[in-house]
């Protein structure tokens, strides 16, 4: 609750002034309506004339009118700034989201945080704006329950302190009972991921042609009708308890109710109170057995509203793993010639063993153009992932210029490389925001020679919208572009960045060998003079490399340039071997199988 009140205090003040607004004037009108009868009964009572009478029914009227337009007035106005504050929210977990450290995003504990927290700011109805309206209506009734003491305390303190018992185990009933969401909610988050997760994939057209192929329909359909079935039925369980909580309350508010009635009524019957104030204080009863029946439920909903914003503060305020706002800040320099070397390095997983890679000692030099080879499985990415720091080692160091990179600026030191992944990001985006990353401050002419020197140029220059031309499926003007195509993008974005360091990890496996080894070169020209390093399981791709390391079973098997190792006789010249005889077997069966083509 504080955290939404200072939030807004320094973003949106003008929801506070609003919601203080709409408090008074709800008060002002519950009172305007709590009078009108009486104030009646009373002129009636005291035979005043018939223009007095109509006088008082107008101004009550007119009053409640005026009340009731301001009311809904000031909430409109105040809806804004309350969608506003719950954007403001929203827009922290994204960013969070967007900068947190890299291994947080593979925690599945982390994960189920980023879910619950994205999930409480993605409606109107969510806790993050509906909770102005909880504390509106609790300041309110509170207010209103004060006033109705000074009223009813007048007629008996006894009747005050049973109302006060009753609403009291009532409140602390229903609020242990409806806490029980709370101590589950990790329960629930798991459900929730599963659903959204089978749920995002069934919309995945990247996936379209997999599930019509292996009839995945039915699979992916029977483990959400699973999953849903489990939800269901904690959610029904929740909702028995809730129940339970609702029947305690209907027991206690009837007990509450039947003493002040007979209160009232006894006074009656013997003569000690008049007919207005029998229904200016049968009316205040209702009031205030009602408004404390709100301030009951309001606390719950505040509880609750709360916990879901204590779990939303919880994913804001998880610990980074990395220095990724502090730490040793430093820049991108063409002119600074930046070593890598690791030192020992070990790594595994955390809950797990096995270790990817053991104890690796490896030098990159300034300038130097590595390539990283080896099967499937071997380490090859888990090295990247350590050498951009992504991940730190379990065992050992990663030095950048004989500095721990631990000691660096995260965010800072991801500046230095320019990357391109096997799964590479490519946006439902323009093709000058896919290549620059910004959507307005961006070089052109800088953009452009890149695309030049990708090879990219004839085929932007024949799109109708040319740079601004949208990828992908959200916009009418998207297009979809080929394997190769895809690459030299990515290429002109690697070029775009202009980064000391340039990380190539196996972004062309899905491309047939003759494709890869053009790219690799293409790579290979721009990348003159900085440090480069390209990851491959195909070997005859990366023979250009002023140095070779083959990686097996998470260790450094050999090194060299492609003819030392070649000459070594080893396990790389055996894999290239094999390799090589398997591509020269394609082109031969090739040539054999497919008959000639007569046009």
């Amino acid at each position: 609750m504080l955290f939404m009140i200072s939030l807004a205090w320094k973003k949106q003040r003008s929801v506070i002034g609003f919601c203080l607004i709409i408090v008074v004037t709800s008060i002002l009108l519950n009172l305007t309506q709590l009078y009108f009868i009486p104030a009646v009964l009373k002129a009636v009572e005291d035979n005043i004339s018939m223009i007095d009478l109509l006088a008082i029914i107008l101004l009550f009227t007119g009053a409640s009118l005026l009340l009731k337009a301001g009311n809904a007035y000031f909430a409109s106005c105040s809806q804004v700034g309350r969608i506003e504050v719950r954007l403001m929210i929203g827009s922290m977990i994204q960013n969070k989201i967007l900068t947190m450290s890299y291994p947080d995003m593979e925690n599945q504990d982390v994960q189920r945080k980023m879910d619950k927290a994205s999930m409480l700011v993605a409606s109107n109805t969510a806790p993050t704006e509906v909770i102005w309206n909880t504390l509106m209506a609790l300041i309110e009734n509170g207010v209103e329950f004060l006033i109705f003491i000074c009223l009813l305390g007048v007629l008996s303190p006894l009747l005050i302190w049973s109302v006060l018992g009753t609403t009291i185990i009532s409140f602390f009933m229903r609020d242990y009972l409806n806490g029980w969401g709370f101590r589950h909610w990790e329960e629930e988050a798991e459900y929730s991921h599963r659903m959204n997760y089978l749920s995002d994939i069934s919309r995945d057209y990247t996936i379209a042609k997999d599930v019509r192929v292996f009839g995945m329909q039915d699979w992916i359909e029977d483990m959400y009708h699973s999953t849903l079935r489990l939800y269901h039925r904690f959610m029904t369980k929740g909702e028995r308890i809730y129940m339970a909580g609702d029947l305690i309350d209907v027991i206690l508010t009837f007990m509450r109710n039947g003493i002040i009635y007979f209160f009232l009524i006894s006074a009656v019957l013997k003569g000690e109170m008049s007919a207005p104030r029998f229904v200016l204080y049968f009316n205040t009863v209702n009031a205030f057995t009602s408004g404390i029946t709100k301030i009951m439920s309001e606390f719950s909903y505040l509880r609750k509203q709360s916990r879901d914003i204590s779990a939303i503060r919880e994913f804001l305020d998880y610990p980074e793993t990395f220095q990724m706002k502090t730490g040793i800040p430093i820049s991108p320099d063409l002119t600074i010639p930046y070593q890598i070397e690791l030192q020992d390095v070990s790594f595994h997983y955390p809950k797990s063993r096995r270790k990817i890679l053991s104890h690796i000692n490896l030098t990159i030099r300034p300038g130097e153009k590595l390539a990283v080879v080896g099967s499937n499985g071997a380490g090859k990415t888990t090295l990247i992932k350590l050498i951009c720091g992504f991940l730190d080692p379990t065992e050992g160091k990663v030095l950048l210029n004989n500095v721990d990179i631990r000691a660096f600026n995260r965010q800072d030191y991801y500046r230095l490389f320019s990357a391109v992944f096997q799964n590479f990001s490519i946006l439902d985006v323009t093709i000058a925001e896919n290549i620059t990353q910004d959507d307005e401050n961006f070089d052109e002419d800088l953009m452009k020679q890149c695309i030049e020197k990708a090879g990219l140029t004839k085929r932007i220059e024949s799109l109708p919208q040319g740079i601004e031309t949208h990828i992908g499926k959200v916009f009418k003007d998207g297009i979809n572009l080929s394997g190769g195509e895809m690459q030299r993008l990515m290429l002109a974005r690697a070029l775009y960045k202009n980064a000391p360091i340039i990380i190539l990890d196996e972004p062309t496996a899905a491309l047939d060998p003759i494709a890869e080894d053009a790219i690799y070169h293409k790579y290979n020209e721009f990348t003159d003079g900085r440090t480069s390093i390209f990851i491959s399981h195909r070997l005859a791709s990366t023979r250009f490399c002023d140095r070779i390391i083959l990686i097996t079973n998470g260790q450094i098997d050999e090194e060299g340039t492609h003819e030392d190792l070649i000459s070594q006789n080893g396990n790389y010249a055996a894999l290239f071997e094999i390799q090589s005889k398997y591509y020269r077997k394609g082109e031969e069966s090739n040539e054999e199988e497919c008959p000639p083509i007569f046009l």
